[in-house]
C-alpha cells in the first residue's frame, strides 16, 4: 500500500511537471516569435511568420538599424525617458510605501485600517475606470512630464507595495524597535537604521515587480505625456509607421526585442529575490 501511494504521488508530480512545462512553453513562444521575426525582411514577417529565416528572407541587422534610426525621434531618447520614469517611480514607491506600511503595521488605529484597506482595494480597481479623469487631472497639475509622472505611478503602485510591506513588517519583532527607541532613536532614525535594512527581501521583490510594470507600461504614458516631446519605448514602437500608416513589422519586432531584453535579463538575475520577498511578506496579513 505504501509503495502504491508513493507511485501515485510521483505520478501526480510528473503530471504537474508536464502541465507546467507546457504552460511555460506557451508563455515563452511569443517571445521566441519576436526573436525569430526580428531577423526577417518585412514582407516575409507577414507571409512566413512561423518559419525560420532563409537566405531570401534573412534581413541581418537591417531591422535593428532601421528601428533605431526611424523618424525624427531617436529611439535612444525614448529609452532614456523610459529609464528615468522607471527609476524615479520605483524609488518613490519603495520609500513612501515602506514608510506607510511600517506606520500602518505599528499604529493600530481606525485611520490606519482605512488606509490599508483603501490600498488593498485599489489593486482591484481597473485603470480604465479612472484614466480619463486622471488624464485631465495630470494636465491640470502639470504631471505630464517624465519627471512628474512618477507621482502618478506612486499612486497606482502603492496598493501592492503597501500590502506586501505591511505583511512583512508585522513579522518583525517589536522588541528591536523598542530597543532602538531606548537607545535614543527617533522614528526616522529607527526606520532608516533598523526597519529599512530588515525590509530588504521585500524591498527587492517589490522593486522587481514595479520595474517590470513601469518599464512595459504603455497606456499611462500615452494618456499623460506630451507625445510631441516625450515618448517611452512602448509609445515609440507604436509610432513606428511609414507613409499611409504602413507598419514595418521587421523593425517593430527588432525594437520590441531590444525593449524586452533588459527586463528579461533583470528578471532572470533577480527572480530568486521575488520568491524570498513574497514568502517573507506572506508571513502575516
Amino acid at each position: 500500500m505504501k509503495h502504491r501511494s508513493l507511485q501515485k504521488k510521483n505520478a501526480g508530480k510528473n503530471l504537474l511537471t508536464v502541465f507546467f512545462g507546457v504552460i511555460s512553453i506557451l508563455y515563452v513562444f511569443p517571445v521566441f516569435m519576436v526573436l525569430l521575426n526580428s531577423f526577417k525582411k518585412n514582407t516575409f514577417v507577414k507571409t512566413e511568420t512561423f518559419s525560420w529565416p532563409t537566405a531570401e528572407s534573412f534581413a541581418g541587422l537591417d531591422n535593428f538599424i532601421k528601428g533605431l534610426t526611424f523618424g525624427n525621434y531617436p529611439f535612444l531618447k525614448s529609452a532614456l525617458f523610459s529609464l528615468v520614469i522607471t527609476l524615479l517611480s520605483t524609488a518613490l514607491i519603495l520609500l513612501f510605501t515602506s514608510m506607510a506600511a511600517w506606520y500602518i503595521a505599528r499604529v493600530d488605529s481606525l485611520f490606519c485600517r482605512i488606509v490599508y484597506f483603501a490600498c488593498v482595494f485599489s489593486m482591484v480597481v481597473p485603470f480604465q475606470m479612472v484614466m480619463f479623469t486622471l488624464s485631465k487631472t495630470a494636465d491640470t497639475l502639470k504631471l505630464n512630464t517624465p519627471w512628474t509622472i512618477p507621482i502618478i505611478y506612486l499612486g497606482f503602485g502603492a496598493g501592492l507595495a503597501v500590502f506586501m510591506f505591511t505583511g512583512f513588517v508585522k513579522s518583525i519583532p517589536l522588541d528591536i524597535e523598542e530597543a532602538a527607541a531606548i537607545d535614543g532613536c527617533g522614528p526616522l532614525r529607527t526606520y532608516f537604521s533598523v526597519v529599512l535594512p530588515m525590509l530588504r527581501p521585500t524591498m527587492i521583490s517589490v522593486a522587481i515587480l514595479e520595474i517590470m510594470w513601469v518599464w512595459n507600461d504603455y497606456l499611462l504614458p500615452y494618456l499623460v505625456l506630451d507625445r510631441t516631446q516625450y515618448m517611452t519605448i512602448p509609445i515609440h514602437v507604436q509610432y513606428l509607421k511609414g507613409s499611409y500608416g504602413v507598419v514595418d513589422l521587421g523593425a517593430t519586432m527588432a525594437l520590441i526585442l531590444l525593449s524586452i531584453i533588459p527586463v528579461i535579463v533583470f528578471y532572470l538575475t533577480c527572480q530568486k529575490h521575488i520568491i524570498k520577498g513574497v514568502a517573507a511578506g506572506a508571513v502575516k496579513g
